[in-house]
């Protein structure tokens, strides 16, 4: 049953963005920030464990993947124990355990330790996207929830640009213990966030889809007075999904809709991320430390993407948007791949590689809403862990694969192959991808 409200109640779908809002947008930015800034440290940790471990070839792409590798087991497990015990209890336990293997990690010297440290903190990455991503869309209003959900993939492209700003500091820094600080600062990120947790509500959604009407009424009064859940949100009380239910009624679809695309992005994107200052060497920035220092630029101006998807998510709505930045995107790393023997100046590679960074920074901004937009409250945690799930077990493919295909067929071929990878995601986007701007979460979630 819904809650019932005066003659003036107010649905929380339809009320204005205020500073609770805000406070849910911030905490759930923890998320993509932490996951941001731990792959990205590894790109440089990695090489600099390389200067001073001795390790295999086959072991250093061991550890460069053992973070998504722990993603999948994560956010597949997380997802649905996010739907059964609630999403703030995850929110707060998560992070303490990221903080907790994050200190015992700094300790591990051995590469296979450093392997196994990487993968379970991959575990509690991947924990959090089911957690995050509900819980926020599951506040917001519908017109503005595209835009304020998406905009926490901006926030991945922040944690992964500080990462190599911290990590060309700690280079210049020097020493030989430096790389384990690095793969360690991630455990600093997740104490910050947990203190702003611990102190958020349950989302109303859930506790009325477990019956908790009082206490979901309890947390509506913060968002303000008189407002209420969507009367269609009766349809999910005290429902309990199961990892089965995703491929029901429909919902398969979008299943492998969004599994699809969003593998698309990220099979590229993780791949020229853990090894962009391999990329910038092998072009000829090799001296100096430009290759660290054109990859720490090229990513903070990544950001200049999430200026117009935050604004155009609502106007042009999701499916034109999507479609877009995949074909943008592409093409930028066709032209990196034509010019990458050409002994191109500096600044263009910056340019070009900043054009692919901002559009795929603005394709990255459906990988949170169309999943969290497609499915109810009773199996959107669940689905959400098991896409993510699918998404990290082939981003850590390719992540794995990426440096012996470089290697093996050279960095034209592979940068093709990425940008190819990209127009096929714009064609499967043209062929799949819904519209659900301005829609209430039950209607979008019926959009089967």
């Amino acid at each position: 049953m819904t809650i019932n409200g005066s003659r003036d109640a107010v649905s929380m779908e339809d009320i204005p963005l205020n500073s609770f809002h805000y406070k849910v947008f911030a905490c759930s930015a923890g998320c993509p920030y932490i996951d941001g800034y731990a792959l990205g440290i590894i790109a440089v940790g990695l090489a600099q464990m390389h200067k001073n471990v001795e390790m295999s070839a086959l072991m250093a792409a061991l550890i460069g993947m053992g973070t998504l590798m722990g993603m999948f087991f994560g956010s597949l497990i997380g997802g649905q124990i996010t739907d059964m015990i609630g999403r703030r209890k995850m929110f707060v336990l998560d992070f303490a355990f990221i903080l907790a293997v994050c200190v015992i990690g700094f300790f591990f010297t051995d590469p296979m330790a450093v392997f196994i440290f990487r993968i379970l903190l991959g575990f509690g990455l991947g924990a959090d996207y089911p957690i995050a991503g509900p819980y926020m869309s599951e506040f917001m209003p519908k017109a503005n929830r595209g835009s304020m959900v998406g905009a926490l993939n901006a926030f991945w492209y922040v944690g992964y640009a500080s990462a190599f700003v911290v990590g060309y500091f700690m280079v210049l820094a020097g020493g030989p213990d430096t790389w384990r600080w690095m793969l360690a600062s991630p455990g600093i990120v997740a104490a910050i966030w947990l203190v702003m947790r611990i102190i958020m509500p349950e989302s109303p959604r859930w506790l009325m889809s477990q019956g908790k009407d009082a206490e979901a009424q309890q947390v509506l009064k913060r968002l303000g007075p008189n407002v209420v859940l969507p009367e269609h949100d009766a349809e999910d009380v005290e429902k309990m999904g199961r990892l089965g239910d995703i491929f029901k009624n429909g919902y398969g679809k979008w299943v492998f809709f969004v599994a699809a695309f969003w593998s698309l992005q990220v099979l590229p994107t993780f791949g020229i991320g853990t090894y962009v200052p391999t990329i910038m060497a092998n072009m000829g920035f090799a001296d100096g430390n430009k290759e660290y220092l054109g990859a720490a630029i090229m990513n903070v101006f990544y950001l200049l993407g999430l200026i117009p998807i935050f604004f155009l998510m609502e106007t042009l709505g999701r499916r034109i948007t999507l479609i877009w930045s995949f074909a943008i995107s592409g093409a930028a790393l066709l032209v990196l791949g034509f010019t990458s023997g050409m002994h191109m100046p500096f600044w263009f590679i910056l340019v070009v590689f900043i054009v692919y960074g901002a559009f795929n920074v603005a394709m990255g901004a459906h990988d949170w809403v169309y999943p969290n937009e497609l499915f109810p409250t009773h199996i959107r945690g669940t689905a959400m862990g098991f896409i993510t799930a699918v998404t990290r077990i082939v981003s850590a493919v390719g992540t794995f694969l990426f440096p012996f295909v470089m290697m093996n067929w050279g960095l034209a071929a592979t940068l093709y192959i990425c940008g190819g990878l990209f127009m096929v995601g714009m064609i499967l986007s043209i062929v799949m991808a819904p519209e659900t701007r301005n829609m209430n979460l039950a209607d979008a979630a019926n959009l089967r």
